[in-house]
C-alpha cells in the first residue's frame, strides 16, 4: 500500500462484517472518551450498514448517546428532505431514533442562495468552530474522536475530488463545492483535508468488487485524494475481500 505512517488496512469477510468491526471501532472510541464525544459521519452507499447496526439493541445500548455528537464529514447541497442528502440518511438509519436532537449537526443547506453551497459551508465551520472551542485547530486536542470515510470510484473522498483546488486548503475548514465529478451531480460541501485529520481516528469502509479497480490505484500510491486523507492519530482502512486487488498481500 502507499506509505502512509500510520494507515493499517484490516481485510474483513464481508458487508455484514465490515459493518459490525466498523460499529466496535465507534464504541471504543466512544468508551476511551469519558466526556463529550465527536463523530463525524459519512455519506454514500458504504456506511448505511452500520448505521441501521447501531439502531439494534445490541448496540444502541452500549452507545452514551446524551454524550455523542453527530456531525457529517460533506453533504449534497440539496434539502434536508430529499433523499440524496446524506445526513437524512443517517436520521432515517438511526440518529433520529436515538440520538437527542441538539447532538445532531446536519450541514445546513437551506440558505438564502440554493446554487451557493459557500454559505452552508461558513456556517458549518462557525459550527465546529463553535463546538471546538477555538478558531484554529490545535493538533494535540483533535476536534472528532472519529472520522467515518468512504472511497468513490474516482479516488475521492468526503466531496474532495481529484484535481479540487479544495484539496489544497489549509485556513478553511469547510468549504463549497460547486460541482461533482460523479453522480450526483450537484453542488457539495466538504470538510477540508486538515478539518477531517484532526482526529484520534479515521475509519474507511471500502466494499463490493466495483471498488476493486480504484483500491489498486490506490494501493499503488496515486497521488488521489483518498490516498491524501490521513488522521493525525490512527488511519484505518476497513476492506471486505471482494474489494481487495489480487495480489495485495494485506497487513
Amino acid at each position: 500500500m502507499a506509505a502512509n505512517d500510520n494507515r493499517h488496512v484490516i481485510t474483513v469477510t464481508d458487508p455484514a462484517a465490515l459493518a459490525a468491526t466498523a460499529a466496535e471501532h465507534l464504541l471504543a472510541r466512544t468508551a476511551a472518551n469519558s466526556g463529550r464525544v465527536a463523530i463525524c459521519l459519512t455519506g454514500g452507499s458504504s456506511p448505511k450498514q452500520l448505521y441501521q447496526l447501531l439502531a439494534t439493541d445490541a448496540y444502541r445500548s452500549r452507545i452514551p448517546w446524551q454524550r455523542v455528537h453527530w456531525f457529517i464529514g460533506d453533504e449534497r447541497f440539496v434539502p434536508a428532505d430529499d433523499p440524496l442528502n446524506n445526513m437524512g440518511m443517517a436520521r432515517t438509519a438511526f440518529l433520529d431514533r436515538c440520538a437527542p436532537a441538539a447532538n445532531i449537526h446536519p450541514i445546513p443547506t437551506a440558505t438564502a442562495d440554493p446554487t451557493d453551497p459557500d454559505r452552508g459551508a461558513a456556517l458549518y465551520e462557525q459550527e465546529l468552530q463553535s463546538f471546538y472551542g477555538a478558531d484554529a485547530l490545535d493538533r494535540a486536542r483533535p476536534l472528532f474522536d472519529l472520522v467515518l470515510m468512504g472511497v468513490g470510484p474516482d479516488g475521492h473522498t468526503a466531496s474532495l475530488f481529484p484535481g479540487d483546488g479544495a484539496l489544497d486548503e489549509t485556513a478553511r475548514w469547510v468549504v463549497g463545492v460547486p460541482k461533482a465529478n460523479v453522480e450526483p451531480f450537484v453542488p457539495r460541501v466538504t470538510l477540508t483535508l486538515p478539518t477531517l485529520a484532526s482526529c484520534r481516528e479515521m475509519l474507511f469502509e471500502v466494499a463490493g468488487a466495483d471498488k476493486r479497480a480504484i483500491l489498486t490505484r490506490l494501493f499503488a500510491a496515486e497521488n488521489l485524494p483518498a490516498n491524501r486523507a490521513r488522521s493525525t492519530g490512527e488511519t484505518v482502512w476497513l476492506v471486505d475481500r471482494a474489494a481487495i486487488p489480487e495480489n495485495f498481500g494485506g497487513q
